[in-house]
């Protein structure tokens, strides 16, 4: 994302994307990313493959590619490169664009750049077998300090993280207002419902070691993701997963049951291995709601 040099973002919307692409421009787009024919062949396997639906039946598609595993999103990457970042390179040099799967966005200098921009996509995406979603494309205003006004649309989610003016207080203290992201809610909704589902305080048979072995590449891979600009916004996610950890010696030790014993103890283990955890790193402190 690039909204300090450009203050107009199209926030693109392709309909059914991973149902409606051609293979044939896919396996073009596998073919023009590598030399090597027998990936070219993986892929074009892959996509030929049956889907069996729940019920067991084998429906047969022409179109799309399979959703659920990591090779959709790199497909889905590669095609938009060739289909939509090579236009962009060729037609409109003073824009940008970033992609994450089948999700993009194009970065403008101006409001009528930015008009004139979806209208050639449009067309471009028909030529590929896509078409842009007229109610999920739209023209977002990245206001910050250096710009006035307002727009209908002044903030963007790319890809779980929501960009939209923030307080920002620079190394020398002072405050301004920048466009900046921070972990969407959608994306801590989803998370937070993964940290219940693991239901820590039924798995009093596991170590500490065996609890820290389960926690730390979530929490970590989150914290380092969604913490790399706006440190603060991943707290919730952490204090959530502090609650879990704190029902998780209460229910295995019962001598620990009491919050005051509990807590203590906690303390203890933070001074004893300050970095057993991965959250640890971050925040050391104890939720008030456990």
């Amino acid at each position: 994302m690039r909204c300090r040099k450009a203050g107009w973002v199209i926030d693109l919307g392709i309909r059914k994307f991973f149902g409606t692409v051609p293979r044939d421009l896919v396996v073009r787009a596998a073919g023009a990313g590598t030399d090597l024919p027998w990936a070219v062949l993986h892929v074009r396997r892959w996509l030929a493959a049956p889907l069996a639906l729940p019920d067991g039946s084998l429906p047969r598609r022409d179109r799309g590619t399979p959703q659920g595993p990591a090779v959709p999103p790199v497909l889905a990457s590669l095609f938009l490169h060739y289909a939509l970042g090579a236009r962009m390179v060729r037609e409109f040099p003073g824009a940008c664009s970033g992609r994450y799967a089948d999700d993009a966005v194009v970065h403008c200098v101006s409001e009528a750049r930015a008009r004139h921009v979806p209208a050639a996509l449009r067309e471009r995406m028909r030529e590929a077998g896509l078409e842009l979603h007229p109610a999920e494309t739209r023209i977002v205003y990245c206001q910050d300090s250096s710009r006035r006004g307002s727009y209908e649309h002044a903030g963007l989610t790319f890809p779980g993280c929501t960009f939209r003016p923030r307080g920002v207080r620079t190394r020398h203290g002072k405050m301004f207002t920048g466009f900046n992201p921070a972990i969407s809610k959608d994306a801590l909704t989803k998370i937070s419902a993964q940290v219940r589902s693991w239901r820590l305080h039924y798995r009093t048979r596991i170590t500490g070691a065996g609890l820290a072995r389960r926690i730390n590449p979530v929490a970590r891979g989150r914290m380092n993701y969604y913490g790399a600009f706006c440190r603060s916004a991943p707290y919730p996610l952490l204090a959530r997963i502090s609650s879990c950890l704190m029902r998780w010696p209460r229910e295995k030790r019962k001598r620990l049951r009491g919050r005051k014993k509990a807590r203590q103890a906690w303390e203890r283990a933070v001074a004893r291995r300050p970095r057993f955890l991965a959250r640890r790193t971050w925040v050391n402190w104890v939720p008030r709601a456990w």
